[in-house]
């Protein structure tokens, strides 16, 4: 074993130079931000091309944005203390389904600009998205002595966002596969 070697490379095996990665003969996409054939030449993968201060001021202006389009919708629909979080919820599925489309679309269709994902992806749907607010919706109930309620939101929140990462993903695919010319 080689010192240079990451450590994803040792648990994993190298990375294919050219395309997919296949696993148990599916076939995953590879993340356009990374060039598997740079992986080991890399000192700092974390880096982009841009440069870390340029993507961190990138997502750090997505999630400013996307803070204030949550700020926004709890402004729209405020919960009343002791009630169920319904603003939180819808919030979280939407943007799980927002992350879904966009993972296809810059995954596996277009060809994006390299700071789209951090913006988009990290930044305004991180920032949009809450789960700190679930749980803290989640401690709430139950101190307001509604723990049935507060397990319902648990449950009903992680069905909900996986649900819908999954339906946008899915629909994106089949969305895209009848416009093709193919």
């Amino acid at each position: 074993m080689r010192s240079e070697e990451p450590p994803w490379a040792r648990a994993h095996g190298p990375a294919e130079p050219n395309g997919p990665v296949e696993s148990a003969g599916a076939s995953e996409p590879v993340d356009p931000d990374v060039i598997p054939s740079d992986v080991r030449r890399r000192r700092k993968p974390w880096r982009s091309r841009h440069g870390t201060p340029v993507v961190v001021a990138v997502v750090a202006v997505g999630g400013s944005l996307g803070a204030l389009a949550r700020f926004g919708a709890s402004l729209l629909w405020p919960t009343p203390a002791g009630a169920f979080p319904w603003t939180t919820l819808t919030v979280n599925a939407a943007g799980c389904l927002a992350i879904g489309v966009l993972l296809v679309a810059v995954t596996e269709v277009f060809t994006a600009h390299p700071l789209l994902r951090p913006f988009l992806g990290t930044g305004f749907l991180g920032g949009f998205t809450t789960f700190s607010t679930y749980c803290v919706d989640i401690e709430r109930l139950v101190a307001a002595d509604r723990a049935g309620t507060a397990l319902g939101y648990l449950v009903a929140t992680v069905a909900a966002a996986t649900a819908a990462v999954a339906v946008g993903a899915r629909g994106t695919r089949r969305l895209l596969a009848h416009r093709s010319p193919s």
